[in-house]
C-alpha cells in the first residue's frame, strides 16, 4: 500500500488539463510504436493525449471505421453519441460529430448539453430498436469514457445494435481500418467543421437522463425504496451520473442525497488510489475513502445513510457502502444481488441462468446452486452476457470488477452493458426489503456456504510470455496438485460458452487461480480464492506463479 493512498489528493498529482487539450489537438501519432496504434481492448480504444495515444487522429480515424463499419453491416438508424466528464470527452467527442455529420449518419446528442452515462445510452438503443416500426432501420452507439481510468486519460467505445459491448468481429475490423487511414495520412476521413456538423439536419437530440430514469420503475421496486424511507447517500464521484442522481432522488421521491456534485476534470477533490493515482474506481477502499468515511457511525452510533453507493467516470460501475460492512468486497455484493433478484423476481424466466465471469468468486457458484439455478461461466468482458440478457435466458450478468446488470421486473431487457446506477439503486431495495444490509445478508451466505478469500496480484512478464501465456492449452500445465488439494480442472478456454479465456484457471475443490495477460502492461494478473482461509490463499497465489513462470519460460 502507498504511503498517499486514500489521502486527497495534493497538487502535484493534478493533469495539467491545458497541456492534455493541446497534446489532443497537437501530437501525431508515431505509427511504428505499438503503444500509439488504435487498439481495443474489452471497453474500446483508451489512451493518454500525452503519451500519444489518443490524440485527434485517433478519434477521426476510429468514427471513419465506424461508419464504414455500419454500412457494411447495412446499420442507417440513428447513432447515439455520449461523453463522460473526463477533460479529453469532449474535443473527442466533437471530432466524432464532424466525421459523422460528414459521413451523413443521422446522430443523436445529448438534448441537455450534459454528460452521458454508458448505461443510460445502451438504454437508449434498446428502447429505440425495441419500439421502433417492423423494418425500421437499427440504431448504434458511441459512448467517449475511458471509465474509471485517470484524468489524463481518454476511451471511446462502439455499441452496437444489441446495446452491449461491440465483439471482437466488429473492433477488431474497426481497429484495423483505423490504423489503415492512419498510415493513409486520414485520407479517406470524411469531415466538415464544428458549428457545421451541430448543424446539420443529421444531427438532433435525445433526452438520455428522462429516458432512462422514467424508466426505472420497471426494473426496480422504487415503491419499496420509497415506503422504508432509506436513507440513500449516492456520489456520482465527479463522474456522468453526477445529474441524474438528483433526478432519480426527485422524480421517484426518494430520500437520496448526492454526496458531491462536483465535476472538475482534474478531480483535485479525490482520494489517491493504492498506487497514488487519481482513478475513480468504485471499488477500490482508497478511492473511495471520502465516502467510507462519511459513513462511519457519529457519536450516536448511527451513519449518514442506510445505504452509499458510488460510480466511476461513465457510471457502468458500482461501489456499495454499508454501515456495518463499509465498502463491500465486489464479489460479496454481487453474490448478494444474485440470491436477492432470483428469489424476488417472479416475472423472470424460471429457467435463467445466473451469468458470471470466470475471475468472479466461487461463492457465487455456490449460491447459484443453492437457488436451483444454472452456473454459465464466461470469459473476462461484459459482452458474453449481452445475448442472455437480450433473451432473458441469462436474466443476470456480473464482473469481479463491480460490473453487473439485470433484467426488468418482466424478464425483458433493460440494458447490455455493465449499469452501475442500477445496482447502487438494487442495494436500497435490498434494504427495504429484507430489512437488512447487502453486508449483513452477505454473512448469511457464508454462514450457509463458506467465507471465501479473494485476491488479485499482479507479476512481471515479457511480451513474449504474455503471449505464450494467452496461447496455453490445458495440457501445458503438468501439475496434479495445488496447495495442498487435487487439481480438479485446467481450462483455457470458459466452461460457460467453450470460449478462450486468453489464460489459464486451475479449480480445486476449496480454491482456484486464474492467470491472464494485461493488455496494457507488461504484466500478467494472478486472481486466486480459496475456502480455507489467508494463509490458503497466500499459498495458492504463491504455486499459481511458479506454476504459470513454469510453463511461460
Amino acid at each position: 500500500m502507498a504511503s498517499r493512498a486514500g489521502t486527497v489528493a495534493l497538487p502535484q498529482d493534478l493533469v495539467d488539463i491545458t497541456a492534455l487539450l493541446d497534446a489532443y489537438f497537437d501530437v501525431a501519432p508515431d505509427l511504428g510504436d505499438p503503444a500509439q496504434r488504435v487498439a481495443f481492448g474489452t471497453s474500446g480504444h483508451r489512451g493518454s493525449s500525452l503519451k500519444a495515444s489518443f490524440n485527434e487522429p485517433h478519434i477521426l480515424a476510429i468514427t471513419q471505421a465506424i461508419v464504414e463499419y455500419r454500412g457494411r453491416q447495412g446499420i442507417t438508424g440513428p447513432l447515439f453519441i455520449g461523453r463522460d466528464t473526463h477533460a479529453l470527452s469532449e474535443p473527442a467527442q466533437n471530432s466524432a460529430l464532424e466525421v459523422l455529420a460528414a459521413n451523413g449518419v443521422t446522430v443523436l446528442v445529448d438534448a441537455r448539453h450534459g454528460y452521458t452515462p454508458t448505461p443510460a445510452l445502451s438504454h437508449a438503443i434498446l428502447k429505440y430498436n425495441r419500439e421502433a416500426a417492423p423494418g425500421t432501420p437499427q440504431a448504434d452507439g458511441i459512448v467517449v469514457t475511458p471509465s474509471h481510468n485517470p484524468p489524463g486519460d481518454g476511451g471511446f467505445k462502439y455499441n452496437p445494435p444489441h446495446g452491449g459491448p461491440a465483439d471482437t468481429d466488429a473492433t477488431g475490423w474497426i481497429a484495423d481500418r483505423a490504423n489503415q487511414l492512419l498510415e493513409n495520412g486520414l485520407r479517406g476521413v470524411k469531415r466538415i467543421p464544428l458549428n457545421d456538423a451541430l448543424s446539420a439536419d443529421t444531427t438532433g437530440k435525445f433526452d438520455f437522463l428522462s429516458s432512462y430514469v422514467d424508466d426505472l420503475p420497471s426494473v426496480l421496486n422504487l415503491d419499496a425504496i420509497r415506503n422504508a424511507g432509506v436513507r440513500i447517500g449516492a456520489d456520482p464521484m465527479g463522474g456522468a451520473s453526477v445529474d441524474y442522481w438528483g433526478e432519480i432522488g426527485e422524480r421517484h421521491q426518494l430520500n437520496l442525497t448526492v454526496v458531491n456534485p462536483t465535476v472538475d476534470p482534474q478531480w483535485a477533490f479525490m482520494t489517491l488510489d493504492w498506487d497514488e493515482k487519481i482513478r475513480m474506481d468504485c471499488s477500490s477502499p482508497s478511492a473511495m475513502a471520502s465516502l467510507i468515511k462519511r459513513m462511519a457511525a457519529g457519536a450516536d452510533c448511527t451513519a449518514a445513510y442506510d445505504v452509499a453507493t458510488g460510480n466511476d467516470a461513465d457510471a457502468d460501475r458500482h461501489g456499495i457502502v454499508t454501515p456495518d460492512g463499509g465498502l463491500m468486497n465486489p464479489n460479496h455484493y454481487l453474490a448478494v444481488a444474485i440470491d436477492y433478484l432470483y428469489r424476488n423476481r417472479s416475472g423472470w424466466n424460471p429457467e435463467s441462468v445466473v451469468g458470471k465471469t470466470l475471475v468472479s468468486s466461487s461463492i457465487i457458484d455456490r449460491v447459484a446452486g443453492g437457488l436451483g439455478r444454472k452456473l454459465v461461466e464466461v470469459p473476462v468482458g461484459f459482452k458474453w452476457f449481452v445475448p442472455g440478457l437480450l433473451s432473458g435466458e441469462g436474466a443476470f450478468g456480473g464482473e469481479e470488477s463491480a460490473g453487473a446488470s439485470f433484467n426488468k421486473l418482466d424478464g425483458s431487457v433493460w440494458t447490455t452493458d455493465k449499469d452501475g446506477i442500477l445496482l447502487a439503486l438494487l442495494a436500497s431495495e435490498i434494504t427495504a426489503v429484507t430489512g437488512q444490509s447487502p453486508s449483513q445478508l452477505y454473512k448469511g451466505l457464508t454462514d450457509q456456504f463458506g467465507a471465501p478469500v479473494y485476491a488479485r496480484i499482479d507479476a512481471a512478464a515479457t511480451r513474449e510470455q504474455k503471449s505464450k501465456l494467452g496461447k496455453l492449452s490445458a495440457s501445458d500445465v503438468t501439475a496434479t496438485s495445488l496447495a495442498g488439494e487435487e487439481i480438479t480442472a485446467k481450462l483455457t478456454e470458459a466452461p460457460g460458452n467453450g470460449a478462450s479465456i486468453g489464460g489459464l484457471k486451475v479449480v480445486t475443490e476449496n480454491a482456484w487461480f486464474a492467470a491472464r495477460p494485461s493488455g496494457t502492461e507488461d504484466v500478467y494478473k494472478i486472481y486466486a480464492e480459496s475456502f480455507k482461509g489467508a494463509d490458503h490463499l497466500k499459498q495458492v497465489q504463491e504455486e499459481a506463479k511458479a506454476l504459470v513462470d513454469g510453463v511461460i519460460a
